[in-house]
């Protein structure tokens, strides 16, 4: 049993960490009001547009929604001449599992050639796409594609890496799933911001590759 001192150091702790935790996300979104659209036709140019992955399917076996939707933004911003290239960063940490291999067939089967697409197969986390646009494929500005909430926090990671990022909304999901989402990104900020803090690098970096 905790006896009152500790029980006090406890309850301050939470406090602290619910305080903390709040103020972040406030100030996640804050730095990043100014960087992200919604309206293709008002987003400035970019060489590159940054995927963000996602797992093909939902838990259910359905084509998840977050994935469907990043996939039509990018394609949106490629056909109206907003991006030049696209990367995909995304997980292939196992076999079967592969994110960036499920968007690159999709996009080429909507009419995006080959030759303009670049794959990232170590983008495990948000974190690791960011540093590796950087040190890998030698971006120093990109277009973020995912949903505002995601791209507000890659915003933030990405001035931490030397990029310059302005990132595209795709359609988010509402109800219970979205709320459940949102939830899981207040927890992610928290750990980007303590990635930050001790300058945690990406899992792997390698050989760079030049994006032309």
């Amino acid at each position: 049993m905790l006896n009152k001192k500790h029980f006090k150091k406890v309850i301050y702790l939470i406090l602290f960490v619910t305080i903390y935790s709040v103020c972040l996300n406030f100030w996640i979104t804050y730095q990043a009001k100014n960087s992200i659209y919604n309206n293709v036709d008002k987003i400035p140019k970019n060489k590159v547009g940054l995927i963000l992955g996602a797992n093909k399917f939902a838990g259910s076996g359905r084509i998840n929604l977050y994935y469907k939707y990043r996939l039509n933004a990018a394609i949106t911003l490629y056909k109206s001449g907003k991006i030049e290239y696209i990367l995909i960063s995304g997980d292939n940490s196992r076999k079967d599992y592969d994110e960036p291999s499920f968007f690159i067939n999709d996009l080429i089967e909507n009419g995006i050639p080959e030759n303009k697409i670049y794959l990232d197969f170590a983008g495990f986390s948000t974190r690791d796409s960011m540093a590796r646009a950087n040190k890998i494929f030698g971006l120093n500005s990109l277009t973020i594609i995912s949903q505002k909430f995601h791209n507000e926090r890659a915003i933030y990671l990405a001035k931490h890496s030397k990029i310059k990022a302005i990132a595209f909304n795709a359609t988010d999901l509402t109800g219970r799933y979205g709320v459940k989402t949102k939830l899981r990104e207040h927890l992610a900020r928290t750990k980007a911001s303590i990635d930050i803090l001790f300058n945690v690098g990406p899992k792997f970096l390698g050989e760079k590759i030049d994006i032309k």
